[in-house]
């Protein structure tokens, strides 16, 4: 229901509906990450302080117009998906989850390099490069554990907040319309709802 009404905020342009609506989406999954037991083992610490950190990065993406604000919010992220790898690293991993997921990663990173690359303000192209590393890494992680016999969850959570990311670097970097929100947010949320379940699932 939050993330409907976030989309219809978007939809409508109303940056006070968003601050109203997208705080308690993102609530939302750390709700359920602590009633998947987070808090029970090291791996729940961890899933629960990366959807802290992609808590603060939500909503440090709010104010609009506002780069210095923006790059907090990107540092927020990277730190999230550092989180989630370390959490994923507590976890049996499969040579062959990580060849596979390494190889499909490394051509998603090169691609959209090479798709933002003429768009990226200067003092952006470091520190984007920088962010689809880590959540690239995250993501091989995240198939490493779910080749080895995790969860599912774990790398279709991972592999959707990749994709998801791409609708948020489309609407910053390339063109600002309501069509990047409107399948990134409901594919973000689906993502972190599914890795925030995952620790009553390893």
């Amino acid at each position: 229901m939050a993330v409907a009404g976030l989309l219809l905020a978007e939809r409508r342009d109303s940056e006070l509906g968003v601050w109203l609506a997208k705080p308690v989406a993102s609530l939302a999954f750390i709700w359920l990450a602590y009633a998947s037991g987070a808090t029970q083992s090291s791996y729940g610490w961890l899933i629960l302080v990366a959807l802290v950190l992609c808590l603060a990065g939500d909503l440090l993406l709010i104010p609009r117009n506002r780069p210095a604000v923006f790059r907090a919010g990107v540092v927020a992220f990277l730190l999230g998906h550092l989180a989630y790898a370390a959490g994923f690293i507590t976890q049996p991993l499969a040579w062959s989850g990580l060849a596979i997921g390494a190889a499909l990663l490394t051509l998603v990173v090169l691609v959209v390099l090479r798709w933002l690359g003429p768009s990226l303000p200067a003092d952006m192209v470091w520190p984007v490069r920088a962010y689809l590393v880590v959540i690239a890494v995250m993501s091989v992680l995240a198939c490493g554990v779910t080749a080895a016999g995790g969860p599912p969850e774990v790398a279709l959570g991972a592999l959707a907040f990749t994709a998801s990311d791409v609708s948020v670097a489309r609407d910053r970097f390339l063109r600002h319309e309501f069509l990047n929100r409107a399948w990134g947010l409901p594919l973000y949320y689906a993502a972190q709802l599914l890795l925030a379940s995952t620790p009553a699932l390893v």
